[in-house]
């Protein structure tokens, strides 16, 4: 097999005069063998010719992988973690939704980097996943952890591919695991409880609850809903695109999982929006598509390039509805107005730049359960409670397929009352 040791401290031949191998001018000078003549392998030195960590050792192991063709220098594996995600993995990734790649980025840069980043990528093992995870679960829910840990496991699996490691820590061993996602059953909410959170609004915002309630619609479908998506006449609302928030920026695009739908709807909500634009006619607001940030080829700048809409419910102040500003300003005052959740803490906080003055704070208490998608929870109850088939409240929902809405609604389904048995009874009487 090719590959040799070399001992760089004496000659390979001996003195002519004496027999002996004479001294070489690196003797006494960094690391006396190397490992070298693999062809495809870096030279690599010891200090040991012998022993698990000497060069005999290494010798024979890159021999043997490298044969296969599965040798991977451990040294490719010394690259900061941080290095390697900032230089090699997040330039290769390219989501489709400019959202999602945000919010990726987002946790990485918040969960992984600032604990593990100034390790190198070989380093991350056992000991050290475990002292992150304890660190994590100090500020960030169960459910943030998990995803957080998920990513991670994609940036080593990914230095795995790229021949930087031999072995994935995250997937390899199950000593240590994240914490699993929280289980969730979503819950509707009762009329009263609608209607109390509701009343509790600026009669400039109410229309949204009647859409997530009537309709199902989510709240970036709510604010990207236009006059020209209500059909009166089939008694339908088109769901065909939302507004969402990328980066600090607002634009317009498909409805989640890039699927437009219809749902139909009672003459009541049809009544309800009528009556809401005659009081506040919709306003026509431009916004881009799909991505704000400016193409870079011909066609991004062309798919990307503004629409105008005139829409149902837009901001307070023109424009796009911000979900954060409408989180913060509209529904969870109301949610506390209504008592759903508690009120709010009110603080004092000293303003930097104006010594002496103090801005007011008001912070709410996180309830994910009592989200604006509570009321699309109520929506789905309601149909199933009505035994509409699943697949139609899929679709009402906007599903990838049935199999998911049943997975989260399966808990509302009606309990079966007899009709199975009442139609085996019939199967057996027709059969004497």
């Amino acid at each position: 097999m090719p590959g040799y040791v070399e001992d760089r401290w004496y000659t390979k031949r001996p003195d002519p005069k004496t027999g002996k191998k004479r001294k070489t001018a690196r003797y006494g000078q960094g690391k006396r063998y190397r490992v070298a003549g693999i062809p495809g392998v870096r030279d690599r030195s010891f200090e040991k010719l012998t022993g698990p960590t000497g060069a005999n050792a290494w010798l024979a192991k890159a021999q043997h992988e490298s044969t296969k063709g599965e040798f991977i220098d451990p040294r490719r594996g010394e690259i900061l973690l941080q290095d390697y995600i900032e230089h090699e993995w997040w330039p290769t990734k390219a989501y489709d939704d400019p959202a999602t790649a945000s919010t990726v980025r987002s946790r990485v840069w918040t969960h992984i980097i600032p604990h593990l980043g100034s390790l190198q990528i070989n380093a991350i093992k056992t000991p050290q996943l475990k002292a992150w995870l304890a660190a994590l679960k100090v500020s960030a829910g169960p459910g943030t952890v998990n995803e957080a840990w998920h990513y991670l496991a994609a940036i080593l699996q990914s230095a795995v591919d790229d021949e930087r490691l031999t072995k994935n820590y995250c997937r390899s061993q199950k000593s240590v695991r994240p914490p699993s996602r929280p289980p969730t059953k979503p819950r509707a909410w009762t009329k009263d409880r609608v209607l109390a959170v509701q009343q509790a609004m600026d009669p400039r915002f109410q229309i949204a609850v009647d859409l997530g309630v009537g309709a199902g619609l989510r709240a970036g479908e709510v604010f990207g809903l236009s006059v020209e998506d209500i059909d009166e006449e089939n008694e339908r609302i088109l769901v065909r695109r939302q507004i969402k928030k990328v980066g600090s920026k607002l634009c317009y695009a498909l409805p989640k999982g890039q699927k437009t739908r219809e749902v139909p709807v009672p003459s009541y909500l049809l009544k309800r929006i009528a009556a809401h634009l005659a009081a506040r006619p919709a306003q026509l607001v431009r916004l881009p598509w799909s991505n704000p940030a400016p193409g870079e080829t011909e066609r991004e700048r062309e798919l990307r390039e503004p629409r105008e809409y005139a829409l149902i419910l837009p901001g307070p102040w023109g424009g796009g509805m911000r979900r954060d500003a409408w989180d913060t300003r509209i529904w969870k005052p109301a949610l506390s107005a209504a008592g759903v959740i508690p009120p709010p803490e009110v603080t004092k906080q000293a303003i930097p730049s104006r010594p002496g003055s103090f801005r007011t704070v008001t912070t709410y208490a996180e309830s994910r359960e009592n989200g604006f998608h509570a009321l699309r929870h109520t929506f789905a109850s309601v149909q199933l409670d009505a035994r509409e088939p699943i697949v139609a409240v899929s679709n009402w929902l906007g599903h990838e397929n049935a199999s998911i809405t049943l997975r989260i609604y399966a808990h509302m389904m009606p309990e079966a009352d007899g009709r199975g048995r009442s139609a085996m009874q019939a199967w057996f009487e027709g059969s004497s």
